[in-house]
């Protein structure tokens, strides 16, 4: 099966300083692979048009519902989410994290896990600037993120 995250809305390689947001150039966005946070999964620029990760994952059944699993997937059964790592990438390359968003998978409904399962795709639609204007952070749940199957 197919984690798909369709993202839309990034907020530039720039944001100026504000609360709670110390403010960043050359900024990036990623997927974090579970346990080597150095091992990043399509880099895109942070003024790129859109993004799009497709993470491979695998559906279990336990008694408390489906869990899905995957190399990109982080945290226990069924409390998993995705880290969508925001960075700034240096003149080396070198990119560093200064804020994460979580996209997590306890808040899609079951019937469309179970429907995804069916169709082999679970897809995420989501913009990644805040209300600010800054790269997006913290939980992200509906509605923020849209799910659907494929």
């Amino acid at each position: 099966m197919e984690l798909r995250i369709d993202a839309t809305d990034l907020p530039g390689r720039s944001c100026a300083p504000g609360p709670a947001f110390p403010g960043a150039t050359g900024i990036h966005v990623t997927v974090q692979r579970r346990g080597r946070p150095d091992e990043l999964l399509g880099l895109q620029p942070g003024d790129a048009p859109s993004a799009t990760w497709t993470l491979a994952c695998t559906p279990v059944r336990t008694p408390q519902g489906i869990d899905l699993r995957g190399p990109h997937l982080q945290g226990g059964p069924h409390a998993r989410f995705v880290h969508l790592a925001w960075g700034t990438v240096d003149a080396a390359g070198r990119f560093a994290v200064f804020r994460r968003a979580k996209l997590m998978l306890d808040a899609v409904d079951p019937r469309t896990v179970e429907a995804a399962v069916a169709s082999g795709l679970l897809v995420a639609r989501l913009g990644l600037t805040d209300g600010r204007g800054n790269p997006l952070c913290a939980a992200v749940r509906p509605p923020a993120v849209t799910w659907s199957a494929g």
